[in-house]
């Protein structure tokens, strides 16, 4: 397929048509990582996972005693009744 560059300010851009997304399984606001090899612009979506880097966080809150909930501050009226 041919695009065109076009210049919008002082940023360039190309339009990828829908077909080729569809084919690479990115669509509109996903990342993409671009290499050029060889005088080409390879186009690669970027996969990550949701929860990448929870673990590290968690870790990191937990050293610096961050990790303590601050939900008991605002306790229902009841709850000097419940029973677990």
């Amino acid at each position: 397929m041919l695009s065109t560059v076009k210049k919008s300010g002082n940023s360039t851009y190309i339009i990828i048509p829908k077909p080729m997304l569809m084919e690479l399984g990115a669509t509109a606001g996903d990342h993409v990582q671009l290499i050029v090899d060889a005088g080409s612009i390879i186009i690669e979506r970027v996969i990550t996972s949701p929860r990448q880097g929870w673990a590290a966080d968690a870790k990191r809150l937990a050293a610096n005693g961050d990790d303590v909930s601050g939900w008991s501050e605002f306790g229902n009226k009841d709850d000097d009744a419940l029973t677990w």
